[in-house]
């Protein structure tokens, strides 16, 4: 958990504003450690955490979040979150010739055309799960790291936005949770050009969702030894009488966490 950015945010695991949608972006650089971020946050704050690891595995997640002071096998083991391994559910559809208990969370790998009802089912018995359960844990969260890869996997933009919209009626709206989802808009060659399209436009749709953005994208000036990016955060008005009021950082990972600057304030970039 980075103490900056809540400042910069102006919340904390103790008062933190619910029913609330994060939408995380990157475009050449990575925004995961927003991810990190707010996984330590959550569970620090109590929550009932429920995370969509669509790329990376648990282990992956452990290391990092250890070293950000949070213990996710304890969390996991306590009840406090639920965690996807989706490289691991998604071989165990590949390698099965019929659908299962246990795979139809990751159906949209055989059949890509039915959308993603199967994994907004398995979120939605997850959150609902958490409320009135006799548990201790506070309200829902729901993360999701990154939806943008189900478009590579064929699934259509129309899908994932639905999906997106499901999980924000249920989770934001009637359960007064909160949701994080990150989205990578990145082309690298010309063959990856129309999946990037795609991702332009799961972005775009997703913002009319949300209501706070961090978008992360490298240096326009280029590499920076001292300088890993800049973080463009907006927060969205709920309504169109309110103004979106956006601020421009630019920031620095540390091994155990990140600093964040006001454009022009770190003497490593004028």
């Amino acid at each position: 958990m980075y103490a900056e950015l809540n400042s910069i945010l102006n919340t904390s695991p103790d008062s933190f504003k619910p029913g609330e949608f994060i939408l995380v972006s990157d475009k050449h650089t990575d925004a995961s450690f927003l991810i990190h971020h707010f996984l330590s946050f959550y569970l620090r704050a109590g929550c009932k955490v429920c995370f969509l690891g669509l790329v990376q595995s648990f282990s992956h997640y452990s290391a990092i979040s250890q070293r950000l002071g949070v213990s996710l096998t304890q969390a996991r083991e306590k009840g406090q979150l639920v965690f996807l391994e989706g490289l691991k559910e998604s071989l165990g559809v590949l390698l099965q010739g019929e659908a299962s208990k246990g795979t139809r969370t990751m159906d949209f790998l055989r059949d890509p055309s039915s959308g993603l009802r199967g994994l907004y089912d398995f979120v939605r018995d997850n959150v609902r799960g958490a409320v009135g359960g006799g548990e201790e844990w506070g309200t829902p969260v729901l993360l999701v790291d990154d939806l943008s890869v189900v478009l590579s996997l064929g699934v259509s933009v129309g899908a994932a936005l639905d999906f997106s919209h499901y999980c924000r009626a249920t989770v934001c709206s009637e359960l007064q949770g909160s949701m994080v989802m990150l989205v990578r808009c990145e082309a690298e060659d010309e063959e990856e050009e129309s999946d990037d399209e795609g991702s332009e436009q799961l972005l775009r749709g997703l913002i009319h969702q949300c209501s706070l953005t961090l978008q992360v994208q490298g240096l326009p000036t280029g590499y920076c030894r001292d300088i890993h990016g800049q973080v463009e955060v907006c927060w969205r008005g709920q309504c169109d009488r309110q103004q979106t009021q956006k601020k421009l950082f630019q920031y620095k990972v540390h091994d155990k966490g990140a600093s964040f600057f006001a454009r022009g304030m770190s003497s490593a970039v004028l």
